[in-house]
């Protein structure tokens, strides 16, 4: 039952990935060529449970570590977290400021520095998960239905307007920390839920159904932003993608999906630059006139292309990017690979 538990995890981060990279995929593109395509409507009907459900299955194997000693926690919750971002951000700021480093190399490390604190680029799930593991370790004992009301408020007020604090981390906070608390409190429930769906998965899949009907409908008529309705959405999207998974999973459908979902750290720090390379060469070249077609060719470039990248170079010094050398770490654990690890480090 443990196998298969890892296994809808998989499939569970594999959708996950996915709907990140094509929300960045489609919008961006529509942007660069001023227009909008079949995709876009996938990208809004997705949005009310695309991060939810990315927090609450990163949230699902906290409790393995969140009562062990403090040193640990912080190797495997905090360093291991700053060592990707940092690294990445470094990387991404380079990649995109090169004419800039030219010119004024003091800008580009003011633009490095800033975003140390203010997180604005791809690489901010990265940034909030470190925050959400620290708060969460340092409230650990107290009432889970306090703490989970608590976040439902402030994820309500968020979308009521009432909280804008100027920084990007709090406010996030305030709009996602509730699914990844569910996702640490709630994970006996989700993996019995799962286990369950599985076993009856004609009434799982008329309740997918269902869902899908509920949520197109609500994002149609532009109800899926009230206070209170993101909340119920923000939960029924993420129990619906938990539902998918374990339908794959019980099947064993969709190894490629389940792939990805194992290297989904992979494909989340790499995608933004192949990304970028398929956006600018396709509207560049109008090669695909069709803004639907062009962002899904570009969706499945930016999530083909890191995974292609890491199995050339993971028998090689470059695997560092992915894996964090032992500089880098406390104690004398064995290197500990990014692969999978927004679900566990």
């Amino acid at each position: 039952m443990a196998e298969d538990r890892v296994n809808w995890v998989d499939y569970g981060k594999g959708i996950c990935i996915i709907l990140v990279v094509m929300m960045h995929s489609t919008l961006n593109y529509g942007d660069m060529v001023h227009s909008t395509g079949w995709m876009h409507d996938v990208v809004a009907f997705a949005k009310p449970f695309r991060m939810p459900d990315f927090f609450l299955i990163a949230g699902l194997f906290l409790s393995r570590s969140i009562h062990g000693p403090l040193a640990s926690y912080i190797d495997r919750k905090v360093v291991h977290f700053a060592y990707f971002y940092i690294l990445w951000l470094g990387l991404q700021t380079v990649a995109f400021e090169a004419n800039l480093l030219l010119s004024d190399p003091g800008a580009v490390a003011l633009i490095f520095a800033k975003q140390l604190i203010f997180p604005a680029s791809s690489l901010w799930f990265i940034h909030q998960l470190l925050v959400f593991y620290v708060i969460t370790r340092l409230i650990k004992d107290l009432p889970v239905v306090g703490v989970f009301m608590g976040a439902c408020l402030l994820h309500v007020a968020f979308y009521a307007g009432a909280i804008e604090t100027g920084w990007s981390v709090t406010n996030r906070f305030a709009n996602w920390y509730v699914f990844f608390f569910a996702g640490y409190a709630f994970a006996p429930f989700i993996f019995a839920l799962a286990r369950k769906v599985a076993k009856s998965w004609e009434v799982a899949l008329a309740a997918l159904l269902c869902w899908a009907a509920w949520n197109l409908e609500l994002v149609h008529i532009g109800w899926s932003e009230l206070p209170g309705m993101s909340l119920a959405l923000g939960f029924a999207g993420a129990f619906a993608i938990v539902t998918i998974a374990s339908l794959l999973s019980r099947f064993q459908v969709g190894g490629l999906l389940r792939y990805a979902g194992k290297h989904s750290i992979v494909i989340y720090l790499t995608f933004f630059i192949p990304m970028k390379v398929a956006q600018k060469g396709l509207a560049t070249t109008g090669l695909i006139p069709d803004v639907g077609t062009a962002s899904l060719v570009v969706l499945v470039f930016a999530v083909a292309a890191p995974l292609v990248f890491h199995r050339l170079i993971r028998n090689t010094p470059l695997i560092v990017l992915y894996e964090r050398p032992a500089a880098f770490r406390f104690g004398k654990r064995p290197a500990k690979s990014a692969v999978g690890s927004i679900a566990e480090a």
